[in-house]
């Protein structure tokens, strides 16, 4: 066998992995119960038992983060399992010609890359899970919130409906308006944290997979290079075929597929995606109210901010009315301040003059003290002086019938 050169060498880190560093190995490839092949009944076992403990809120995440985790364990088994055909491919070949034996090997080393990649795919894999996990989290602690909150409305419900008269339907009212405040403030956290969380999470997954599949893209395209080394013309019986000269060929070929591997940056991804016209306004426009609505957010979070400091510090009171003992503010009284007072007392005295009804008698009573009654008509006052010389008529009648009975 001629192996000249293999993948499988300690080689320096590729541009990717300098670019984003790999991640930790998953933690789905230790501490195993039935170790690397018992997967089946691990699986039906999360699978059965996966959310069956955990709060309401959280139990379909929770089901969801249990069959990731079958899913890594399926990709696991796969990059295992395709190692060993790589090598059992190898194998095989040895005992070929020499064209199949060398073109076998060199597909066994590229297999055996692919393999390798599907391993470092489930680590990735594993951000993407781990991120999941943390939203749970944050739905298991909120759930016990609202149970609280629902406890107390049916404590209040059934107390209003034993005992309506009850003081503890007060009590209760207020621990309740505690507790929807409280709801309130773990329900903003928990929208925050999902939306936040949900993007880095798939994030992680699809850059992955995006990686994962733009270099098995190129291996394939450099295996078939490697088949093309490969001599099908068909022969007569007892006819030898020529001797094969394709080892520096397919040595060659390797280099550049590593070499195509280990510059791979996502900038330079071959298969980028196309939006229609539609799409691409769609989204762009979707993306301009979010950005318009986090600039407005952040041009109010000042003047929040400001408002709550001034809430915490007080009203300062102190100098909103000047000291009656403060004797530098007076200041001596001038002839033209007299001046401008009879000015405008004599102002007043005219418009006073100029008002119907209103004679000069009476605005010298009025200057004197006395208070005059504004004139009357002459009708009006010979009817007063009739109705004051006229007794009354109950009186009159009273004065009869008193008379009467002394005679």
């Amino acid at each position: 066998m001629h192996r000249t050169y293999s993948l499988r060498s300690t080689r320096a880190p590729t541009a990717s992995q300098i670019q984003n560093p790999p991640p930790p190995p998953s933690s789905t490839k230790s501490g195993r119960l039935f170790g690397k092949g018992g997967l089946g009944l691990g699986h039906a076992l999360r699978r059965n038992t996966a959310g069956a403990f955990s709060p309401d809120l959280s139990k379909k995440l929770s089901q969801l983060v249990k069959m990731e985790k079958n899913v890594m364990r399926s990709l696991e088994l796969v990059a295992k399992e395709r190692m060993e055909v790589a090598e059992q491919l190898s194998i095989w070949g040895e005992a070929c010609d020499e064209d199949v034996s060398d073109i076998t090997d060199k597909l066994g080393v590229l297999l055996y890359e692919i393999g390798d990649l599907e391993d470092k795919y489930v680590d990735r894999y594993d951000q993407y899970r781990v991120t999941m996990k943390s939203i749970r989290n944050i739905e298991a602690s909120v759930q016990p919130s609202r149970d609280r909150k629902q406890k107390i409305t049916d404590q209040i419900a059934h107390l209003k409906y034993k005992e309506p008269n009850s003081p503890k339907i007060v009590v209760l009212e207020q621990e309740l308006v505690r507790a929807e405040a409280e709801s309130l403030v773990a329900e903003a956290q928990l929208s925050n944290i999902t939306r936040e969380k949900i993007k880095a999470a798939y994030a992680y997954q699809l850059d992955a997979l995006r990686e994962h599949c733009e270099k098995v893209a190129i291996i394939a395209s450099y295996g078939k290079h490697l088949l093309d080394l490969i001599d099908d013309t068909p022969v007569t019986p007892g006819e030898t075929r020529p001797a094969y000269d394709g080892y520096e060929a397919s040595r060659a070929i390797i280099q550049d597929c590593e070499e195509a591997l280990a510059n791979w940056v996502p900038q330079n991804a071959a298969v980028k995606a196309k939006l229609s016209t539609r799409s691409r306004t769609l989204s762009q426009r979707r993306r301009n109210n979010i950005k318009a609505r986090s600039e407005s957010l952040q041009f109010q979070q000042p003047s929040l901010q400001q408002s709550q400091q001034q809430l915490a510090q007080g009203h300062d009171l102190s100098g909103q009315d000047a000291p009656l003992n403060d004797r530098e503010s007076w200041g001596p009284v001038s002839q033209q301040d007299f001046d401008d007072e009879d000015e405008d007392e004599s102002e007043r005295s005219d418009e006073e003059l100029d008002l119907p009804g209103h004679s000069t008698a009476d605005t010298e009573a009025s200057v004197n003290g006395e208070h005059v009654q504004p004139q009357q008509a002459p009708q009006q006052q010979a009817q007063q002086q009739q109705q004051q010389q006229q007794p009354p008529p109950q009186m009159h009648q009273r004065g009869r019938s008193h008379d009467a009975v002394a005679v």
